[in-house]
């Protein structure tokens, strides 16, 4: 205790302790009832099915994704890049004739295969890596 406090002074209340306590208070219903988050946030998968219904599926249909195709990949100094010029080549880790790599929002979803189509390049997708293996990728 400070020399400025006496012992019957009221202590100051912790400022993150009062935060919690009003958050409880605002969550409390009007009937007084605890709202828990079981009632806030509901499953959008159907009771006691594992796979999602076609209306919740809907729900997520319009979310907007990146789709990106990814060649290969180069690494070069600023003085490298600076000197490029148009024709130059540029030499990617990707082999030729290898599968392409698809990531969707910047995580590897599937591989694939460049093609021609009514004069527009695009990609046929040869394999979609299993939910483990997307894991896999995200931890690297």
């Amino acid at each position: 205790m400070s020399d400025n406090q006496s012992p019957s002074s009221p202590v100051v209340d912790d400022p993150w302790a009062e935060a919690m306590n009003e958050q409880a208070a605002s969550e409390k219903g009007a009937s007084g009832s605890d709202l828990s988050s079981d009632t806030v946030f509901k499953s959008i998968t159907s009771p006691g099915a594992g796979e999602p219904s076609l209306r919740d599926l809907a729900m997520i249909g319009d979310i907007p994704l990146v789709l990106e195709a990814m060649l290969g990949s180069a690494k070069m100094t600023v003085k490298e890049l600076l000197s490029l010029s148009p024709g130059s080549v540029v030499q990617l880790n990707g082999l030729a004739g290898a599968p392409l790599e698809i990531y969707a929002n910047k995580y590897l979803l599937a591989k694939g295969e460049v093609v021609v189509t009514n004069d527009h390049y695009g990609i046929r997708i040869t394999d979609i890596l299993s939910p483990s293996e997307r894991y896999q990728h995200l931890a690297k």
